[in-house]
């Protein structure tokens, strides 16, 4: 009996771990897009925190499961008063001081994103990118609400805004493939929430941009293929034009030809029926059984009494 128990215990000791593996298995496969990573990135983040390494302001990675390898993480607590009044430098980002966090009551976890090369191609299937092209991974600023107790509290996002001087999100070190740009000069491109795209210049040499707030970020450049694509879509356009215009003109010609043959049927119907009616004036005709026959109006010679004629005595 005792054996048994033995065996038994393990097994259910990692009944656990092999469920999270599994929820792990399954979140990795049904992130499919951007809004969604977030928050995985979020619910792990903060799982991550103990007391040991929740010390303020304080920079640390935050270490993904294997289905999420290739993001770098890395999350710190700061108090909002402080952050006002410092700014802070973590990773890619540098927020300078007169950064305003809203709303937050005490202190916010900032968690910042690199997603690599694998994972920013998801951003291909949520945004309109025709056009442009990614030569950078997408790196994202983030930040929820952190209260003493990071673990208990229920984390929501808030927002982070710049001061006087904007947000400053580097990508000289984040892994950007010079190659690939073809000798054009990358735009600085924020991905917003409502799934448009904001252009911007940078804002010094390397590959610095700018930012009036908390997001995602990512450098493009214009597509070399977008010419000849213009001009095949305006070729095929040109094509269905033409097509639907010729349809439309024949369709339009032989209505106006049923009209006319109409027309021209309709008159000779009525010429016959005015023929026939003067035929039928000048020649009486009158039907003879299933007939119609022709009559002409006689005239009867009136009697008249023969002179000396008397009728005999009754």
């Amino acid at each position: 009996m005792c054996s048994l128990f033995s065996l038994i215990l393990p097994l259910i000791l990692l009944l656990p771990l092999v469920s999270f593996a599994l929820t792990i298995k399954g979140e990795a496969q049904e992130i499919k897009s951007a809004r969604l990573l977030d928050l995985v990135i979020r619910d792990y983040t903060f799982h991550s925190y103990n007391k040991k390494n929740s010390r303020t302001g304080t920079s640390r990675p935050v270490h993904l499961p294997a289905n999420l390898s290739g993001i770098e993480v890395h999350t710190a607590r700061f108090r909002c008063g402080s952050l006002r009044r410092y700014g802070a430098k973590l990773k890619e980002f540098h927020l300078g001081n007169g950064v305003i966090v809203h709303p937050c009551v005490e202190r916010v976890v900032v968690i910042t994103q690199n997603l690599g090369s694998n994972w920013s191609s998801i951003y291909y299937e949520n945004y309109e990118l025709s056009g442009y092209r990614l030569v950078s991974p997408v790196l994202g600023l983030l930040a929820y609400n952190g209260g003493d107790d990071v673990n208990s509290s229920n984390p929501f996002e808030v927002g982070i805004l710049a001061g006087r001087n904007p947000i400053t999100v580097d990508f000289g070190s984040a892994g950007i493939v010079n190659n690939a740009m073809g000798g054009l000069i990358p735009l600085c491109a924020r991905f917003e929430h409502d799934g448009k795209i904001t252009l911007g210049n940078q804002v010094s040499a390397n590959y610095v941009c700018g930012a009036k707030g908390n997001g995602h970020f990512g450098l493009v450049v214009e597509s070399p293929l977008v010419p000849e694509r213009k001009k095949v879509i305006s070729r095929w356009k040109l094509a269905m034009g033409s097509s639907i215009g010729a349809a439309l003109g024949a369709f339009l010609l032989s209505l106006l030809l049923i009209a006319l043959l109409a027309k021209v049927k309709k008159k000779a119907r009525m010429e016959e029926m005015e023929r026939r009616a003067y035929e039928e004036e000048a020649l009486q005709v009158t039907m003879v059984g299933h007939v119609r026959a022709p009559t002409a109006t006689g005239s009867r010679t009136v009697p008249a009494i023969e002179h000396g004629y008397r009728p005999s005595p009754s």
